[in-house]
């Protein structure tokens, strides 16, 4: 078992995942960085953001098990983040936004097909 930080895991993480590589491209660039960064330094920022989603869902899911539920909530994630007053106002924003795109894409889809 590894052991991470106090947490123990029942498998080793595969560290060969490479799910953001290019965003984290255009982020370091965005930041500042060399067009083309080191593979090393997009790998090391992959494998941060990864470990990051994956301790965040199982916090979620833990405050979901104590409340006796099988189901993630997004109010868990949102209480999982209660300490960090940026990042859950940006989860509050981007719930809002989702929200409005919801609603314009009904109203788009609610028009009758004779109007444009």
């Amino acid at each position: 078992m590894a052991t991470d930080a106090g947490i123990t895991r029942s498998r080793p993480r595969n560290r060969r995942q490479n799910l953001f590589v290019k965003e984290l491209r255009t982020l370091m660039y965005a930041f500042g960085d060399d067009p083309d960064p080191l593979p090393e330094s997009v790998q090391v920022l992959d494998e941060i953001v990864t470990e990051y989603i994956v301790d965040m869902c199982h916090d979620a899911a833990r405050l979901a098990a104590q409340a006796r539920r099988n189901k993630i909530k997004v109010d868990d994630f949102k209480y999982a983040l209660r300490n960090d007053p940026k990042k859950l106002g940006r989860v509050e924003e981007l719930l809002v936004m989702s929200k409005v795109i919801a609603d314009a894409r009904k109203q788009f889809d609610d028009k009758p097909e004779g109007e444009k």
